[in-house]
């Protein structure tokens, strides 16, 4: 996101229904945060080009699309230098398990969010990503057993 981008009060309600339904026609967009069409539509084109909104995205359920299993995985690394983390981010950004990682602070050095088919098939991801990286220390694994908060929740 670009630096120094003022966000009223208009832009944080707008923010907050585009978040909760990013298909909602203008029209109701500018009903529920006091706008005229063309003002939201203004707004969220300015929201996209300055960063704020990233992306526009369909979540899908994971085992519609054959991976029912959610993983939350905490992962340490040896050493992190630059050419080292950016050899570990590329390899986790190829690989379609992955549906999110972020680069942390505290006890791991990256946490990430995995959909797989079965256990098996993150046994398989665990030799390729993990075990057979030697800067990879040590990870730790907490498997979701149901979704209580979520997109499809917030509606």
């Amino acid at each position: 996101m670009k630096t120094g981008v003022e966000l009223d009060s208009f832009d944080q309600a707008l923010l907050t229904e585009v978040q909760r339904d990013n298909q909602a026609p203008a029209r109701l967009l500018a009903e529920r945060v006091g706008l005229s069409d063309s003002a939201v539509l203004r707004r969220l084109r300015r929201l996209r080009q300055a960063g704020v909104i990233l992306a526009d995205v369909a979540v899908v359920h994971p085992a519609v699309l054959g991976r029912p299993l959610t993983l939350h995985v905490l992962v340490s690394l040896e050493r992190e230098g630059s050419a080292l983390l950016d050899a570990f981010t590329r390899k986790l950004r190829g690989r379609e398990e992955v549906r999110q990682a972020w680069y942390v602070t505290g006890e791991a050095d990256f946490v990430l969010l995995l959909n797989l088919a079965s256990m098996e098939a993150y046994e398989a991801f665990t030799r390729e990503v993990f075990l057979d990286d030697p800067n990879v220390r040590g990870f730790r694994t907490i498997v979701a057993m149901r979704e209580v908060v979520g997109p499809a929740h917030r509606r």
